[in-house]
């Protein structure tokens, strides 16, 4: 979702704030992002109701992250598999 003359903006709503986001995606799943950015977001500071703004930012960032290695190393699993089934 970066800048530039062709980009797509959408107004959402993460974690009570409204943000207007731009990218080459479509927007519904810019929209989609933003939403389970809020879910996380959401869960982190029900868990936790202490925590400031942004540590709650900051660990739903972490778990977010989190998430994504632990699909990156699973596809890599995958692919090595087939990639050994092919020989």
């Amino acid at each position: 979702m970066y800048e530039g003359s062709n980009k797509k903006r959408v107004k959402v709503e993460i974690f009570g704030d409204i943000y207007t986001i731009k990218g080459d995606t479509h927007e519904r799943q810019m929209q989609l992002v933003a939403e389970y950015v809020d879910r996380k977001m959401q869960y982190v500071a029900q868990r936790t109701p202490s925590l400031s703004l942004k540590q709650v930012a900051v660990l739903a960032a972490l778990n977010i992250a989190d998430e994504l290695f632990t699909f990156k190393n699973d596809y890599d699993k995958l692919v090595q598999i087939l990639e050994e089934d092919n020989k």
